[in-house]
């Protein structure tokens, strides 16, 4: 089963779906993640969601009631990362399918949704990302260590344990907030 979902940090990014280019026109939108049937949008520190909740509603509403696709090019919408490959090992596979069947409905429904971005047989360490509400969530660090590790060695005894892969642009994000 395939995943539509698409994670937009920020407006030049987001030009493969209309409906993100209307909520990226909103003043106070930092963020756009699209799940399978949710929408997840992400504000700056300073924005009040008193003002955009509105105004979002409203551009979603509107959007919907249009009949526009809401990306462009469907194939940059499906989740390809937890794709079974040939070349993928077997503990690669087993990973790739508790990540779609079992975590990722979970996570999503959270708001979220997670990518797999790798495993290390050397050492065990399954990569993963968090994004929509999750990347940014304090208790992401606990759903990745608590939750999805734990399944993960359960079921997969080559997994030693799992870490989060943070994107540049969310580090990039982080440091600016810093140096404020």
């Amino acid at each position: 089963m395939k995943t539509t979902q698409a994670s937009h940090q920020k407006a030049r990014a987001a030009m493969n779906s209309p409906l993100a280019k209307l909520l990226y026109a909103i003043d106070g939108v930092s963020r756009v993640f699209f799940g399978s049937d949710f929408v997840t949008v992400t504000k700056s520190e300073e924005a009040s969601w008193d003002f955009l909740k509105p105004e979002i509603f409203a551009a979603i509403m509107d959007f919907y009631s249009s009949g526009k696709p809401l990306f462009l090019d469907l194939n940059a919408a499906t989740s390809t990362d937890t794709v079974i490959h040939e070349d993928d090992s077997e503990t690669v596979a087993m990973i790739k399918e508790l990540l779609e069947t079992r975590i990722r409905p979970a996570v999503q429904d959270d708001g979220g949704d997670i990518e797999y971005r790798g495993f290390d047989p050397e050492t065990g360490i399954v990569m993963l990302r968090m994004q929509g509400a999750c990347s940014g969530c304090p208790s992401s660090s606990v759903t990745l260590k608590s939750g999805i590790e734990n399944m993960l060695m359960h079921y997969v005894p080559e997994v030693k344990g799992v870490e989060q892969e943070s994107d540049p642009e969310d580090e990039e994000l982080n440091m600016t907030a810093q140096m404020e």
